[in-house]
């Protein structure tokens, strides 16, 4: 499996990355508060992909550079049994980045129900980052 392009991350920087990642997630939820389903989506989206950072610098030491944001998501595969679920957390990392190109360049909006359920599923992810960078760090 292609992991694209990476970079080393000292694990130090974990922590750091998931606070972007819970700020990315309360932007989400003002957003799907005040009705800005496509701001909440994308908002949820970019949580995710900074969990997933967060996760992959605390367990492999690097997070992926790769403008694809599917390969962030097999870096995260990598990972293997360092972290428990993480096989599992890569492929919801994977639906959330399906609906990116929808959300940011498509003339169409959001659904209710797509945002919610983007901030649902973001809301996840960044539970279990927390999870994986709290054990992890220092």
């Amino acid at each position: 499996m292609p992991i694209g392009r990476t970079a080393d991350s000292p694990r130090r920087d974990a922590p750091v990355l998931l606070q972007k990642a819970e700020e990315f997630l309360r932007t989400s939820v003002r957003a799907e508060e005040a009705g800005d389903r496509d701001a909440a989506m994308l908002a949820s989206i970019h949580a995710a992909i900074t969990a997933n950072d967060a996760a992959c610098v605390a367990l492999l030491g690097k997070h992926s550079t790769d403008p694809d944001h599917q390969r962030a998501a097999d870096l995260l595969e990598t990972a293997g049994d360092r972290g428990p679920g993480a096989g599992q957390r890569a492929g919801q990392l994977r639906a959330l980045l399906k609906k990116k190109n929808l959300v940011e360049y498509e003339a169409r909006r959001a659904s209710v129900a797509e945002a919610r359920d983007a901030l649902e599923r973001a809301t996840r992810f960044v539970s279990w980052a927390r999870d994986v960078v709290g054990k992890v760090s220092p």
